[in-house]
């Protein structure tokens, strides 16, 4: 299982010849690894509608025929949009597409869509080639971010760090105390003045606390799990 860091809070997870995009935000992102037009998908996660997250989805979509999932009225907006292949699950929702399967968790956070669709913020609980992932997507520090290892272990966090739209570096290392997964890559950070941040001392902390190992990957950097 390979996960490659696209830039912000965009990812591509491979297996087995097929490809997870989650929030392929690439087009007006300065970190962006890649464009819109030469990503492939077999599917697309979303954990909600902000700019910066939903991004290329609706391009990439129609274009690749990608099997999108959204919370319920996100995805209402996306099958208005042309999206063919949408699912639309809620909170505590399950998605199995065989070779991967998607659920949603609560996230602390906002979210509007640039088409005015108010919708709830998610985490993604993804299993996919034998590992369990989670990202935790844009959200504050709060208890209920130890959950999801209540259903079984958790391989690789994601969880944002940049602090001003989400929870900053110090609040991080608390979640990564409540996650307890084997291995944290830091995202939503240093794409935008308001959210740089130390990652260096992010991974020291979290280390050195013993809570988990972190990767820090630079745009377009991958790694295996």
């Amino acid at each position: 299982m390979q996960i490659t860091f696209l830039g912000h809070a965009a990812f591509a997870l491979e297996h087995d010849g097929k490809t997870v995009l989650v929030d392929p935000f690439l087009t007006g992102n300065p970190k962006a690894s890649a464009t819109a037009d030469e990503v492939s998908a077999d599917a697309i996660f979303l954990t909600h509608g902000h700019s910066d997250h939903l991004g290329d989805t609706v391009d990439i979509a129609k274009r690749t025929g990608a099997t999108v999932v959204a919370i319920v009225e996100l995805a209402g907006e996306l099958s208005e949009s042309g999206v063919e292949n949408v699912m639309d699950p809620n909170i505590g929702g399950t998605v199995d597409l065989g070779w991967v399967s998607v659920r949603l968790t609560p996230a602390w956070h906002t979210s509007t869509t640039p088409g005015g669709t108010v919708n709830t913020p998610a985490g993604l609980v993804i299993e996919m080639g034998g590992k369990r992932m989670y990202f935790a997507g844009d959200t504050a520090l709060f208890s209920d971010l130890a959950l999801p290892a209540a259903r079984g272990h958790i391989d690789l966090a994601v969880v944002p760090i940049g602090g001003h739209y989400t929870m900053d570096r110090f609040d991080a290392v608390v979640a990564a105390d409540l996650i307890k997964a084997d291995q944290i890559i830091p995202d939503h950070y240093n794409t935008f003045p308001p959210i740089e941040t130390d990652v260096q001392a992010f991974k020291s902390d979290v280390q050195n606390a013993g809570f988990a190992e972190v990767i820090v990957l630079d745009p377009g950097q991958a790694h295996t799990l």
